[in-house]
């Protein structure tokens, strides 16, 4: 497996690859890897010719008062994680190497309507910066297929419709969320919670899965009420929530009448740990 760290690195070997008319899976991480983590790299494996796992912590989507300087960092374990799996390179830069001219860029991607849904109302400038950083891995690493945990699933909508309007010839792959036992879904930010936390974090996963079981037994539910109803269970446990959402699940947009497809968002906050998870469901 061999290890990047500059651009130039990065593109002499990649020009082989494609010299060589291999096809190149992409796995964007930002580190700390888990099982979900994991199994996108493996899925690649199994899909493309040659696997490129990118370890960046990326700056421009965390807001001054979030937790980019202690986001849990992990290289070495990473790395060793990685080498048993079908990784064939892992490009890991420093901040400098993505953004020479620092992070305070004049150029931004972004996509308006979605990144100022859900999390991005919340977090004001995340998704520009995801889109950002997304786009130049996707400009470096030229892959055909790039892998997304469908547990962020507000980003990867927005990265599916990013590669759709600008016309680019990658295949975007949503995998399915990996979760412990209790049934939290997996996430590097899980590393600050004590254990006791993750029990109490698990009332997310039932909260979606109590609101699932609703909307298939009532014909005729009213979308805001089992909000209302999941808040404030998820507050009973002692979380702060930021939303509980029953959107359409292309759009993201709230839920009307005879939507059939459909994604159930949440977002709470549990003493300084952000937390997110989701459930889709296909009504009859």
């Amino acid at each position: 497996m061999q290890i990047f760290q500059t651009i130039a690195d990065l593109r002499q070997a990649l020009k082989l690859v494609k010299n060589d008319g291999l096809s190149i899976g992409l796995v964007p991480t930002m580190g700390n890897l888990h099982e979900g983590h994991l199994s996108l790299v493996s899925s690649a494996g199994k899909q493309c010719d040659f696997v490129i796992t990118t370890i960046f912590v990326n700056p421009t989507q965390f807001s001054p008062n979030e937790d980019l300087q202690n986001y849990p960092r992990s290289f070495d374990v990473d790395i060793k994680a990685l080498s048993s799996l079908n990784c064939d390179a892992v490009f890991a830069p420093k901040v400098e190497e993505i953004y020479p001219a620092g992070p305070a860029l004049d150029t931004l991607v972004t996509t308006p309507s979605l990144s100022k849904l859900h999390c991005g109302a919340s977090r004001p400038g995340h998704f520009d910066g995801v889109c950002t950083v997304v786009t130049k891995l996707f400009n470096l690493c030229q892959p055909d297929k790039a892998y997304f945990g469908e547990k962020d699933y507000q980003q990867l909508t927005i990265i599916k419709n990013l590669v759709q309007d600008l016309n680019l010839p990658i295949e975007i792959i949503g995998m399915p969320t990996t979760r412990e036992t209790s049934g939290l879904a997996l996430s590097s930010r899980n590393n600050y919670l004590s254990l006791e936390q993750k029990q109490q974090a698990t009332i997310l996963y039932q909260s979606l899965k109590n609101t699932v079981k609703t909307l298939e037994q009532d014909s005729n539910p009213i979308f805001s009420e089992l909000e209302q109803v999941a808040l404030k269970l998820i507050s009973s446990a002692g979380l702060d929530p930021d939303y509980f959402s029953i959107c359409n699940a292309k759009s993201l947009l709230p839920a009307k009448p005879g939507d059939k497809d459909l994604v159930l968002l949440v977002a709470a906050n549990l003493e300084n740990t952000r937390l997110i998870d989701n459930i889709s469901i296909k009504l009859i």
